[in-house]
């Protein structure tokens, strides 16, 4: 795991007598320190056991939920924790991790006791990241000893990084007036990254060709994640008034004295008011649809709320609706009577949300393996999961692998130069930087160690900004590598491939439905699709199995059973069609009772390659 880097400090045991004190220390003190003592770059990058992790976070959060749920909320009645649960529960996570890690330094473990901050650090802090606009805020380790009870007059809650970030202005405090054309709409859609427009398009254009009127809010904030729909597809698309997701200022309610509340964690006692406190920072420094400032929230519900009243939709059609803009507007459905539907975006495992919660009424998922999980993580009492396939994939049928193979081969030999043989494709993730090159590192040795000759082409994620492959392509020796237009991205080019590499790009799945080899890959313990338990990947962990799964590979597409296909996503081209008419159906006839498709838990899936749904 590579250091998850906050600041220049070391950890020293300050005191030998009676119960040890453990004191934060530039680290040019940690030369002389006579105790017991580490760098603090060394425990962020303790690896700690995820079931500790998983049941710490979880303890937390049910104490801030009861503690402090209801000290704020819209005028919907959305508490703040509902609605900001996938950050708070994130930056939860980073304080847990850090405890943990601490318990597992056999020093601290033998001899545990409280810790002293350092002095004028900041409290919360941000993690490196790859990605354009999110925000990785994590607490210091100063924030930590904070949480935990250490006195800390001089101590912002902000670190310098967050206090320089460009301050937006708070002077709007009501968007701007809605459009006065915007009539009645029989489906109101909500996207704010790439991913959800190319989901939810093909659904619309649907609904369009069967008389449904449709309305497309693009509520992206980055320009690069923007819906590009044309008029030909039938449905009206609007943005977001510019100035939605810019109000910053302080969350009233979270700011209280201390108290006695406090959460343990393995032998750490948190105090909740100090907790709350900390997650006060995101809300208020936080922006852009990914993350909206409690008061970007508090507008959006409310132009959210002047839409729906105008258009009067009977469907809400979302591809999230479990980080803060996609509860906020399940939230706002369910108050104006229309039924909310949510449409899975990208591959599901037990551990690919930081918050298993889904709030819509009708949730359409891949693939049958996804059932379990949705039934698991539904939390809408009539909640109803169909397994529909994938409408961004329908598109996959129609592909030319020749052009997109002469577009690989351009990339990586430009000016009519010789292209290798063979090409391997790897679809990023938005990781930190020193992830992102034990990654490159792993498939670059593997490429060169492998029969053959290859080549590799780097597909960014659609929220990576394109700086961050830099570095990673400037090599002296190896295999040629090359990066991908990141307008093109790994859907724009994996069909010409040889091998698709990555550790959890839905792109893996796309490989797997084209017959296309993918790799899984990363260090033992990574996050993973799970494509390798279906057959339809081999797991690679070292440079040396990437160098043995590529030299195996067969000449051409491998043929695989479609069962095994079903199960990570059903795909016969046609889900935007089955989506639509699940929509229009549940408009004019409620619960389809006896429809063939659907079943309750335990049935037989349905038969005829029909699409299954389960209560």
């Amino acid at each position: 795991m590579s250091p998850r880097t906050t600041g220049g400090l070391g950890l020293v045991r300050s005191s030998n007598v009676g119960k040890p004190t453990w004191t934060l220390v530039g680290t040019g003190a940690l030369a002389h320190a006579r105790t017991d003592h580490i760098h603090t770059t060394e425990l962020d990058a303790t690896a700690v056991d995820k079931q500790l992790l998983r049941s710490g976070v979880e303890d937390v959060m049910e104490a801030v939920d009861r503690y402090s749920a209801k000290w704020a909320a819209t005028p919907g009645g959305a508490d703040w924790l509902h609605v900001q649960h996938v950050p708070v529960r994130r930056f939860v996570a980073e304080i847990v991790r850090k405890l943990l890690a601490l318990n597992s330094w056999a020093p601290f473990a033998s001899a545990p006791g409280p810790l002293i901050l350092a002095p004028y650090e900041g409290l919360v802090g941000l993690r490196s990241s790859s990605s354009r606009e999110y925000l990785a805020y994590t607490a210091t380790w100063s924030g930590a000893a904070y949480v935990l009870g250490a006195a800390a007059p001089h101590n912002p809650t902000r670190s310098a990084q967050l206090r320089n970030r460009a301050r937006t202005s708070t002077a709007n405090t009501e968007p701007r007036p809605l459009p006065s054309d915007l009539g009645r709409q029989d489906v109101l859609a909500l996207s704010w990254t790439s991913r959800h427009a190319a989901t939810l398009t093909p659904v619309l254009a649907e609904l369009a060709r069967g008389g449904q009127r449709s309305l497309l809010l693009d509520l992206a904030t980055d320009a690069a994640e923007r819906c590009s729909a044309g008029p030909a597809t039938g449905f009206e698309l609007r943005a977001a008034p510019s100035d939605l997701s810019t109000v910053s200022g302080t969350a009233e309610g979270l700011h209280r004295p201390d108290d006695e509340h406090v959460v343990q964690v393995e032998g750490h006692g948190i105090q909740l008011a100090r907790l709350v406190r900390l997650l006060s920072v995101l809300l208020e420094t936080s922006g852009g649809c990914t993350q909206p400032s409690w008061r970007t929230v508090v507008r959006a519900e409310s132009w959210l709320d002047d839409i729906l009243s105008t258009t009067r939709p009977h469907t809400v059609l979302l591809s999230n609706d479990t980080s803060p803009l996609g509860v906020l507007a399940a939230h706002a459905a369910e108050r104006h009577g229309a039924n909310s539907v949510h449409v899975q975006h990208g591959a599901w495992t037990p551990e690919s949300v930081a918050w298993p919660a889904l709030h819509s009424r009708d949730i359409i998922v891949m693939g049958e393996r996804d059932l379990a999980l949705g039934r698991g993580w539904a939390r809408h009492p009539e909640a109803e999961v169909h397994v529909l396939g994938q409408p961004r994939f329908d598109v996959l049928t129609s592909l030319s692998r020749q052009t997109q193979r002469r577009y690989l081969e351009n990339l990586l030999a430009p000016g009519g130069r010789r292209a290798p043989t063979r090409i391997a494709v790897w679809a990023c993730q938005p990781f930190n930087p020193d992830h992102l090159k034990s990654h490159v590192d792993l498939l670059l040795d593997g490429l060169a160690e492998a029969d053959g000759d290859w080549g590799l082409v780097i597909a960014p994620h659609p929220a990576q900004g394109a700086d961050a492959f830099t570095a990673l392509v400037k090599r002296d020796a190896g295999p040629p590598i090359a990066v991908v237009d990141p307008r093109v991205g790994a859907r724009g080019c994996l069909a010409g491939a040889d091998v698709l590499a990555s550790a959890y790009s839905t792109c893996g799945i796309e490989a797997a439905l084209l017959g296309i080899p993918v790799l899984e890959i990363g260090p033992p313990g990574e996050r993973t699709l799970g494509l390798t338990s279906h057959g339809l990947a081999t797991r690679c962990e070292a440079a040396g199995e990437v160098a043995e799964a590529l030299s195996g590979l067969p000449a051409g597409p491998a043929p695989i059973p479609r069962a095994a296909l079903d199960a990570v996503c059903r795909w016969r081209g046609d889900s935007a069609t089955r989506i639509a008419r699940l929509i229009t159906d549940r408009a004019t006839s409620g619960p389809r009772a006896d429809d063939s498709t659907h079943h309750h838990p335990g049935a037989a899936a349905s038969p005829k390659d029909e699409g299954a749904s389960v209560r």
